[in-house]
Parts: C-alpha cells; structure tokens; sequence
C-alpha cells in the first residue's frame, strides 16, 4: 500500500500503521467467521469420474434451481450439460459434478442479488479451471462486481477494502454438493444408473481418500 505526500511525523505514522493492522486484523476474523478462508486442510475433495452424470431434475435438486432456471441456463449457453448435452427429442441430458457445482454458485450469486451479466462473466473465467482449481477459489463480490481470490490474502485485502461484503468458497460449495449428490441418483455414459444405490459412487472415493 502507498501514499501520497509528507508524512507529519513518526507517532502519526505508528498510529497509522496500527489502525491499518486493526483494520487487517478485524477483516481476517470476519474472513474466518465467513468460512473464506482456506489451505490444503481444508480437506478439498477429489473430482468425481468424468463418465458419472446426473439428470436434469437431480442437478436442480443438488443446485436448489428451478428447472425453468436450468433450462434457460443451457440454452442462453451459460451452464450447459457437458457429459451428454440434449441432441433431440427425447434426449437425456447429463450433467457433471463440475456443471452442478457451477449451477450452486450461480444460485447463490443470484441469490446475492448479483446481476445475471456479471454472473456471466465470473463464470467464463471459472469455467477456464479445472475442478480441483475450482475448489480453490473464493468469489467475493460487494453486489456490483464479482472478484475472483486464489489465496486468503487476496480475500482478506478485499474485506479490508470493503469490496468484499459477502463470498463463496467453492470448495466447501463442492463439499455441500457431493453430500447432496451422495443421496441422488447418477448415470454412467454406458447407460447404468446408480439409482439402487446413488451413494455408492461418492461413498467409494471418500472412502479411498480416508484409506489413503
């Protein structure tokens, strides 16, 4: 941080310095309070496999969408099916983890009151990621602009800026939608569906991760 102009003595500048590190401070407890920030302990979870989709009514049901948001979502281009996108009539559309996870932060911007432009353009940025880079990210936004954090120090400088007024961290957005999906049933691209048992895919890689 920089400043202009003579500095009227080293008290003032001391002083200075100390209302900045309250001010800091301050904007890590309520960072901390907020669950925005975040490291390698936070457990990220693994991407689920690339040929496991998930129907239109299950990615609203893990989303909190609507299916009308859903499906002018994928005609308007800005969340489409990326495992089996609807080629015609009676065409199933599938849906990844990756796309679900999108549709549950759009939600939540929307939510925020965050206009569908903006929304757009934070998510041409993190539809450039991977789903591991995904889970790193935290979006902040003050309502008009959405700001995209890679470290807890980027988060923090916002809220010290106060153009932080709420976030998402996205990776625990993926906890909260592979806890949901656990529950809900998936297809395979070959056509199988988890349906008798929805959990078993998730169950079995949370289950290898704690197994090491």
């Amino acid at each position: 941080m920089t400043s202009t102009g003579d500095q009227p003595g080293g008290g003032a500048a001391g002083s200075a310095a100390a209302s900045e590190g309250r001010e800091r401070a301050e904007a890590r407890r309520s960072a901390g309070e907020q669950g925005l920030l975040f490291g390698p302990a936070d457990g990220v979870p693994e991407p689920p496999r690339d040929d496991l989709g998930y129907r239109g009514p299950t990615a609203c049901a893990a989303a909190g969408i609507t299916y009308r948001q859903l499906d002018y979502w994928a005609r308007t281009g800005l969340v489409e099916p990326t495992i089996r996108p609807a080629s015609g009539s009676g065409t199933q559309r599938l849906y990844s983890f990756r796309d679900i996870l999108l549709l549950k932060v759009i939600k939540r911007l929307l939510d925020a009151g965050v206009s569908l432009q903006q929304i757009r353009t934070a998510v041409n940025h993190l539809r450039e990621r991977g789903t591991s880079d995904l889970t790193e990210v935290t979006l902040m936004s003050d309502g008009a602009s959405v700001y995209e954090c890679t470290s807890p120090d980027e988060v923090i400088d916002l809220l010290q800026g106060g153009q932080g007024v709420f976030g998402i961290a996205l990776g625990r957005v993926s906890r909260e939608v592979e806890g949901t999906l656990a529950e809900l049933p998936g297809e395979r691209i070959d056509g199988m569906t988890t349906g008798d048992h929805p959990g078993d895919e998730l169950a079995l890689r949370r289950q290898a991760r704690m197994t090491g």
